[in-house]
């Protein structure tokens, strides 16, 4: 929706959208790709008060009409308005509001189209294999280079990245990509004319407009509102194995989990029961189970509050 600033500057209001899925071993976001470009972009189209009452309405029809995915949970994120933030290599002189929006689907839900690998774009948060290697041999060395200069922001460092006896908090997720932009490590920080030359070694794919800082503000989102309310139950199928359920999390937050702990925290939840059915698949037959619908509203403040265990920085 365009809007005029005394006559100058044209403010256009978009939804930006991060659609999450889990499927085939992997945490992915509906990608969408423009002729021309080689990196992606999320979803977004244009918010119309004309046409809609809420955002909200307004998101699940251009989603549901643009890309065929019928979304489950959905909730806002945070309004991306910077100065520059839209740059696009080309003249234009709107200047674009972002809302943002995390939204999650199930995979039977999210139809056909480009689904991208999160990780592919985070690398540095995926610790289910272990330690990312690129955490000692790229990102903390060149980030220590970088304090040399901007030392102010040591303490920020050691939080974000778990170092000097903080622990890695799986929710700073939108904190690292910060620390890296502003350090000039990532892609988007030249393409912005934030830095020159570009980095030499691109951490993570970049991604069109601001897109790749919204979807890491949705990870962060998602893995906190995991331990306080029961949506990961809205990216695993109606009936699910507590295999399932335990590899669905494990991709969330980015870490393994111990069966036997996570099967304990499980059954103290209350939110699944058994259905008495077994799945089909090959192998040993496992038990079915499903989301307790009405733990929703009961326990509104409830959720799994899981946290994989992390080796912290191999150097201070």
């Amino acid at each position: 929706m365009p809007m005029s600033d005394s006559g100058n500057t044209d403010i256009l209001i978009d939804i930006s959208t991060a659609i999450l899925r889990a499927h085939e071993g992997e945490l992915q976001f509906r990608a969408l790709e423009d002729a021309g470009k080689s990196a992606k972009r999320l979803p977004f189209g244009p918010f119309m008060p004309d046409r809609h009452r809420t955002m909200e309405i307004s998101l699940r029809q251009w989603v549901r009409e643009q890309v065929g995915v019928d979304l489950a949970h959905v909730e806002q994120l945070y309004t991306f308005a910077d100065q520059g933030r839209y740059r696009s290599g080309e003249s234009d002189e709107r200047h674009v509001v972002s809302v943002g929006y995390l939204a999650l689907a199930r995979a039977e839900d999210a139809g056909g189209g480009a689904w991208d690998n999160l990780y592919r774009h985070f690398p540095w948060e995926d610790w289910r294999n272990g330690r990312p290697d690129v955490l000692d041999a790229v990102i903390l060395p060149a980030l220590d280079n970088w304090l040399g200069q901007h030392d102010h922001a040591a303490e920020r460092v050691r939080l974000a990245f778990g170092r000097s006896e903080a622990q890695w908090d799986e929710e700073f997720v939108l904190e690292r990509y910060e620390l890296l932009y502003q350090a000039g490590l990532i892609e988007e920080a030249a393409r912005d004319g934030r830095i020159t030359p570009p980095p030499q070694m691109a951490l993570g794919a970049p991604m069109q407009l601001d897109h790749r800082r919204i979807l890491a503000t949705a990870l962060g989102r998602l893995r906190g509102k995991l331990k306080y309310r029961p949506v990961l139950f809205d990216l695993v199928p109606d009936r699910f194995t507590l295999r399932a359920l335990q590899e669905t999390t494990e991709l969330v937050i980015g870490a393994s989990l111990h069966k036997q702990n996570f099967r304990r925290l499980v059954e103290k939840s209350g939110f699944v029961e058994a259905t008495g059915e077994t799945n089909r698949a090959r192998g040993r037959p496992a038990e079915l189970f499903r989301f307790r619908h009405g733990n929703r509203a009961d326990r509104p403040l409830a959720g799994l509050r899981v946290s994989g265990g992390r080796k912290t920085s191999r150097a201070p």
